[in-house]
C-alpha cells in the first residue's frame, strides 16, 4: 500500500482526507498536535501526537516510515487573529512548514500537497479569480501561505521536491455519511454559524455589511464541499505520481452565493427561523470572491459533485443535528 503522511489530520479538512484515503486503501499516518484538531475525528490509520517544532520527533517519524507523499493541513487559519498575533502565523505556517520540508529532503520524500488559500490573492482585481491573478495578500495569514508557496518553488529547484498547492476558497459542508464535520473553536465560518443559530446554539446571526455592490448588497463567496475538496487532493496525488512536476490550482465551485442567500437557504433546509442582525462592514472584506477552477478541471480532471448550496447545507445540518458539539 502507498503510505501517506497527513499533517493536521485531526482537523476539519484533514480528518475528511484521512477517511477518503483509508477508503481508497492507502496506508495513512496522521501527525497532529491537537491544538485545534480532535483525536476522535481520526477514523483510522496510525496517529502520532507531536508538533512540527519538535524536529527530533519529526525525524524519528520519517526514519520509521517510508512515506510516498505528505499532505499538509496543519496551518493556523483565522485572518483576524493573524493581524493581532502575526508571530504565531509566521512560526506555525512558515517556520514549522520549513522544518517539515527540510525533514522531507533529508529522508528523500519527494511529493508534497499543500493546503493553500485564496487569501494569497488579496483584494480581487477581477473575478472569477484564476491562477494568474496578482498575488497581493493583505494579512499575515495570506502572506504566510504565499511564503510557503514560494518556498516550495525553491525546494523544487534545489531538491526536486515536487508539490501541488491547492488554493481553497470557502471549504464547507460535512461528510455525507455523517461521521465527520466542522467544529472549530471559535467558529468563524458562515455556514456553521448560521446552522448554530438554527439549532439555537447561537442567539442570532450577523450580516456584516448590506451595502456592497452585489445583487442583494451582501458579500458573495464561493463555497466548496469538503468531499469535493478531498477529491481534488486525491487527484493531485495522482498528478504528482504521473507527471513528476509541481503545479498550483484554485479550487471552488465557480458559483458565488451571497451571505443573505446562505441564510435564506439555511432557513429553508432546516425549516427553522432565527434572528438575523444587520451590522457594519468588516474591514478588508471584498464584495465578491469567486474561483475560476478551469485549470483544476482541465489538468486534474476535477469536477465538483456537490456544487449546489442546498446540498452543502444539508450535509452540514445533518452533522449539527447528530452531534451538536459545544462551542
Amino acid at each position: 500500500m502507498t503510505s501517506i503522511l497527513v499533517v493536521g489530520g485531526a482537523g476539519y479538512i484533514g480528518s475528511h482526507m484521512v477517511k477518503l484515503l483509508l477508503g481508497r486503501h492507502f496506508d495513512v499516518t496522521v501527525l497532529d498536535n491537537l491544538s485545534s484538531g480532535h483525536r476522535d475525528a481520526v477514523v483510522g490509520g496510525c496517529f502520532v501526537q507531536a508538533d512540527l517544532e519538535d524536529k527530533i520527533a519529526l525525524d524519528n517519524l520519517f526514519a520509521e516510515n517510508q512515506f510516498a507523499a505528505v499532505m499538509h493541513f496543519a496551518s493556523c487559519i483565522e485572518v483576524g487573529e493573524s493581524v493581532e498575533r502575526p508571530g504565531k502565523y509566521y512560526q506555525n505556517n512558515v517556520a514549522n512548514t520549513l522544518s517539515l520540508l527540510n525533514t522531507m529532503v533529508v529522508h528523500k520524500v519527494k511529493h508534497f500537497i499543500f493546503s493553500s488559500t485564496a487569501a494569497i490573492f488579496g483584494q480581487p482585481e477581477y473575478t472569477p479569480i484564476d491562477e494568474n491573478h496578482p498575488k497581493k495578500p493583505i494579512n499575515p495569514y495570506g502572506k504566510s501561505k504565499l511564503m510557503v508557496e514560494q518556498m516550495l518553488e525553491d525546494f523544487d529547484h534545489a531538491h526536486g521536491l515536487k508539490s501541488v498547492c491547492l488554493r481553497y476558497f470557502n471549504a464547507a459542508g460535512a461528510d455525507p455519511e455523517g461521521q465527520l464535520g466542522e467544529r472549530h473553536n471559535p467558529e468563524t465560518h458562515l455556514i456553521p454559524l448560521v446552522l448554530q443559530a438554527a439549532s439555537r446554539r447561537r442567539k442570532q446571526i450577523y450580516i456584516y455589511g448590506s451595502d456592497y455592490e452585489t445583487e442583494d448588497g451582501t458579500c458573495v463567496r464561493d463555497y466548496i464541499h469538503i468531499s469535493d475538496l478531498c477529491d481534488a487532493h486525491l487527484l493531485a496525488l495522482a498528478y504528482l505520481r504521473e507527471n513528476q512536476q509541481s503545479n498550483q490550482f484554485n479550487l471552488g465551485n465557480g458559483n458565488g452565493f451571497s451571505v443573505r442567500e446562505v441564510i435564506d437557504k439555511t432557513s429553508q433546509v432546516t425549516q427553522k427561523n432565527f434572528e438575523v442582525v444587520d451590522s457594519e462592514r468588516r474591514q478588508g472584506d471584498p464584495a465578491v470572491l469567486v474561483a475560476d477552477a478551469k485549470k483544476a478541471s482541465e489538468v486534474l480532471g476535477w469536477q465538483a459533485k456537490f456544487n449546489q448550496l442546498e446540498k452543502i447545507i444539508e450535509h452540514a445540518w445533518q452533522w449539527e443535528l447528530n452531534h451538536n458539539w459545544p462551542n
